[in-house]
């Protein structure tokens, strides 16, 4: 869904609206700082696209509410994963973690320089057609154990994923989940012949639940759902994987492959105006549970408060219940506690509707890929 866009606030500080080269070259310069921690490899280039302004004009091509760092180094992998004979593509994919067994570590520069240079014409092609799409399963371990609570109360779910992307998220109770305490205690919940284990360390009194949540049925609602059967559509959700990042890129191959042999419905709608006909759409012998995952920093304010107002609408007359996993900072139209320590966070909200009135909780933050859970 909304993984196309740019959050407006990072929209301002990143993407812009105008064609000055000076301020791609800023953007570049500014990521390499901010993605050092998490990407080496992406930082490493980034300074020196900064530098490069030949490079830095690729991005020229994308539209300006497209122009993101990210999305030039997803195009390039891309073209490294789906197309092997590019001039160029051998040299460069040695410098990438997740496409080689020991990626080399000299300067990956001049083989990046290289490649975009000789295919400058594709990645042209490629820009203004492409947005930067995610659906990172590793959230699911932030979900379980809130749903996991609502089942224990009220009964089967219909889980409706919102921001669905290609529907992985829907398969949660498919997963096996290894969540380690701060004393390294592991607490392994899910299918034991799963092919995908995610692991999430904990701090606090986490409720990790004996057994994954009852998910009766299932459905996730996007604006631009993504065809996991299509390979072309598969290969570019890898892609906006960062390769640094190789387990992140692992366990998506898997959970494509798993979700190619069990698919889930997704449908093709907006998060507000399409949200009733969803829930409809749901088992009616279920408990409509819905969640949201860095999807709702996507739509402006006025549009969060109308999300948050159509689930009061809903609400009033029938049960149900939302968990989202969303930054307070980029998502000031939620129904927030006044003060919330570290906005910027990943923090975790567990909103239900009973008998028509709303109730509120913050209950974690977590990481953005769900690697820990902090419980308040």
């Amino acid at each position: 869904m909304p993984g196309s866009i740019c959050p407006a606030r990072y929209r301002e500080r990143v993407g812009g609206d105008g064609d000055d080269l000076g301020e791609i070259r800023r953007w570049f310069r500014e990521f390499a700082h901010t993605a050092a921690p998490r990407a080496p490899l992406y930082a490493r280039l980034s300074a020196a696209i900064a530098d490069h302004p030949p490079t830095a004009r690729l991005l020229l091509h994308a539209p300006p509410t497209q122009r993101q760092c990210v999305l030039l180094f997803a195009c390039v992998h891309w073209l490294l994963l789906t197309r092997p004979e590019l001039e160029g593509n051998e040299a460069l994919r040695r410098h990438y973690p997740n496409l080689v067994e020991r990626a080399d570590s000299t300067d990956p520069w001049p083989a990046f320089r290289d490649f975009c240079a000789a295919n400058s014409r594709l990645l042209g092609d490629l820009l203004p057609r492409r947005s930067t799409q995610t659906n990172e399963i590793g959230r699911c371990a932030v979900f379980v154990p809130v749903l996991a609570g609502v089942a224990g109360e009220v009964g089967p779910l219909g889980h409706l994923d919102v921001g669905a992307s290609g529907g992985l998220n829907l398969l949660l109770d498919r997963y096996r989940y290894r969540y380690v305490d701060a004393t390294g205690s592991r607490h392994d919940v899910g299918p034991s012949d799963s092919p995908i284990t995610i692991e999430c360390g904990t701090r606090g009194a986490v409720p990790v639940p004996r057994h994954v949540p009852g998910i009766a049925d299932r459905l996730g609602l996007d604006r631009d759902p993504i065809d996991l059967t299509d390979t072309d559509a598969a290969d570019w959700l890898r892609a906006c994987v960062w390769p640094d990042q190789a387990d992140r890129f692992e366990r998506l191959t898997a959970a494509i492959e798993l979700a190619r042999s069990s698919p889930s419905r997704v449908v093709r709608g907006d998060a507000i105006d399409d949200l009733a006909d969803a829930i409809e759409r749901l088992d009616p012998g279920t408990h409509p549970a819905l969640t949201t995952s860095w999807v709702l920093n996507y739509l402006d304010v006025g549009r969060q408060h109308a999300f948050v107002a159509e689930l009061d609408r809903l609400g009033a007359t029938r049960d149900l219940t939302w968990c989202a996993a969303e930054s307070p900072l980029l998502t000031p139209g939620l129904p927030w506690p006044e003060q919330v320590e570290e906005p910027a966070l990943t923090h975790v909200l567990r909103a239900e509707w009973r008998d028509g009135r709303r109730a509120v909780h913050r209950v974690a933050t977590a990481h953005p890929h769900g690697y820990w859970l902090h419980w308040s």
